[in-house]
């Protein structure tokens, strides 16, 4: 591994996702990705007692689902959630006997753990080590806002938090599968976005600034890359992020959300669009690796959104952080 510029680190061994495997919710499946969410559950909670518990069986099953797929099996597992001290991860790590790394970036969690696990491999720590992110929709309602019992109204600019899981495995570089060549983690920004509802458009600002200086320190330009995909800003974020990017001299025209790729926004009622750690996880795990395998897709930026607010703080009138961290995935 090398350091590009100021915060861009080049894996020279360039490790492979060698398995993957994404596991959503009903709604989900229903939505314009469909047919590439080869596994969903039809019951949310997926038999369990609990919302929590829900999430959790999404996160065991999208891990059992990924080394199911490989030869390999992982030696840690990095992993996180939405919820209080990363417990839908935690609670499926018991499982799994492995060193567990639990994780919080809120949204941004898929990319914050692939990222790290590439850098184990990368940097010889690690033969093969697990990511894998999720979130529930009814488990984030209770934790963010109010639970579903309350009925409360969501106002247009929300997001739906999507109910999915998606794990990658990361090995030592294989011929015929993505690879991960450079990663960046970002910057805390916070314009002062107090909107709790507005998530798209405090995370915006972070996406803008990871990609601006990814940009800069690689020398390179959005059309060096088939497509920039961030997650999940949503509709109003998306919009956002494309002036802050257009201002700085950027024309994304590649740009895709994928909070706005996994829900049909006309017919599903989801507001701004989707959301939440599983949103990312599931398009990555379940729609750009099996593209980049397939060799469709041949050189994609992943840049995974945050917004690192508590309701704690949010209700003693703090505004709301975000972060973006970044990964360049090749194709085979």
């Amino acid at each position: 591994m090398n350091r590009q510029g100021a915060g861009v680190l080049r894996l020279k061994s360039r490790p492979s996702v060698v398995a993957w495997h994404a596991h959503v919710g009903r709604k989900e499946k229903q939505g314009p990705l469909g047919s590439w969410f080869r596994y969903y559950s039809e019951d949310t909670t997926l038999g369990e007692s609990s919302w929590e518990l829900a999430e959790s069986r999404l996160q065991q099953l999208a891990f059992e689902g990924a080394t199911a797929a490989c030869t390999l099996q992982p030696d840690t597992l990095l992993g996180g959630d939405l919820q209080n001290q990363c417990t839908a991860g935690a609670y499926a790590a018991r499982r799994t006997a492995l060193p567990y790394v639990g994780l919080y970036g809120a949204c941004s969690t898929m990319a914050e753990s692939l990222a790290l696990a590439s850098l184990l491999v990368d940097g010889g720590y690690s033969g093969c080590a697990a990511a894998v992110t999720s979130s529930h929709f009814c488990s984030a309602e209770r934790q963010f806002r109010f639970p579903l019992e309350y009925g409360s109204q969501r106002p247009p600019q929300s997001q739906w938090t999507v109910t999915g899981a998606g794990c990658a495995l990361v090995a030592p570089h294989r011929e015929g599968r993505p690879y991960v060549e450079q990663v960046m983690f970002g910057r805390i920004i916070d314009l002062g976005i107090t909107d709790i509802n507005n998530m798209g458009a405090a995370m915006a600002p972070a996406a803008a600034d990871t990609i601006m200086n990814f940009f800069k320190d690689t020398g390179s330009s959005p059309g060096d890359y088939d497509a920039v995909y961030t997650g999940d800003l949503g509709e109003i974020g998306s919009r956002l992020l494309l002036r802050l990017l257009e201002r700085a001299g950027y024309n994304l025209t590649n740009h895709q959300d994928c909070g706005l790729m996994i829900y049909d926004r006309a017919t599903q009622r989801v507001g701004s669009g989707g959301s939440g750690c599983g949103c990312s996880a599931s398009v990555l795990c379940g729609h750009l690796l099996p593209r980049l395998c397939s060799g469709e897709l041949g050189n994609i930026l992943f840049v995974a959104t945050g917004a690192l607010m508590s309701t704690t703080l949010f209700q003693q009138g703090e505004s709301i952080p975000g972060v973006a961290h970044l990964l360049n995935i090749r194709g085979c």
